[in-house]
């Protein structure tokens, strides 16, 4: 058994967080070829079997888990250990782990968050599934549940609803498609709802859920998207009633380590200030015109 370098460890973090060997190549500059070679080096050091490889990604084995779980602890101090390095000199860097939708709405007022001059450097930590600060991967997360571990606080910011969105005056036939994320990207209840609901109606499924909003403007069919999304868009109507059962509370989550840093703080203010003046839009009863 060899040691493994560092290098070998940040390529597994990749393809765990991407799901296979493309994004992890995308992200890294190497082959998919090359980075599914490394992982099977990785295994052979350490002795273990760390992915179940099929057509559809590589999913954790129980030991990839582990492994996966004591990387991100690692991944976390050294982060810190970077940031503190950088104190003297460079803007203090601030990580924001955020939904699709939400980062696509503040990236339209992203002055709001961190007017210029502000000596923040921001990074956008996108994606669907639950921000990650237990360990100080991130500073800063938007949740839709309260947090249940001990070392975050949390404030609630306002509810989210979501309704089924086409493109205007659509003629009916496309009103009967609908298109969705695949079913393995549906971690959320509002990408799972069309696979339960609708699953016979699916004409195309797509691999973020970024897509489906220009799939819909682009008047492949109907999908469903926060009403923040959808009413503030000219190109968008509603296809349908709220749908109750998805409206949920969003949660501003910060490290109870990380909440009293001035800079932290700062954008966590801004970002509970910028969302709460949207409640309504948010609900599904306004539009941002209105605001």
């Amino acid at each position: 058994m060899k040691n493994a370098p560092w290098s070998l460890y940040q390529l597994f973090l990749l393809v765990v967080r991407h799901g296979g060997l493309s994004g992890a190549a995308d992200e890294s500059g190497l082959s998919p070829a090359t980075v599914g070679r490394h992982m099977l080096d990785l295994e052979k050091r350490l002795g273990r079997a760390l992915f179940r490889r099929s057509q559809r990604g590589y999913r954790l084995t129980q030991d990839g888990e582990k492994l996966f779980a004591m990387l991100r602890e690692a991944e976390g101090s050294l982060r810190r250990v970077a940031d503190w390095q950088g104190e003297a000199s460079a803007p203090t860097l601030v990580r924001l782990a955020i939904g699709t939708w939400n980062a696509f709405l503040i990236s339209q007022h992203i002055n709001d968050i961190q007017p210029p001059g502000d000596r923040v450097r921001l990074q956008f930590v996108v994606g669907e599934q639950r921000a990650s600060l237990a360990h100080r991967e991130n500073h800063i997360g938007i949740r839709s549940f309260r947090p249940e571990e001990t070392n975050l606080a949390a404030r609630r910011l306002c509810a989210v609803a979501y309704a089924p969105f086409g493109a205007k005056n659509a003629p009916a036939s496309q009103l009967e498609r609908w298109v969705a994320v695949s079913q393995d990207e549906a971690v959320s209840d509002y990408l799972r709802y069309p696979h339960r609901q609708r699953a016979r109606a699916i004409a195309i499924t797509a691999s973020r859920p970024r897509s489906m909003l220009d799939l819909v403007e682009a008047g492949a069919g109907i999908a469903v998207l926060p009403c923040f999304i959808g009413d503030t868009n000219q190109r968008l109507e509603r296809a349908g009633a709220i749908i109750d059962e998805l409206t949920h509370e969003q949660w501003l989550v910060l490290h109870d380590d990380d909440r009293h840093q001035r800079e932290i703080r700062k954008i966590a203010d801004r970002l509970a200030r910028f969302m709460k003046a949207r409640q309504q839009l948010y609900a599904g009863k306004r539009s941002e015109a209105d605001l």
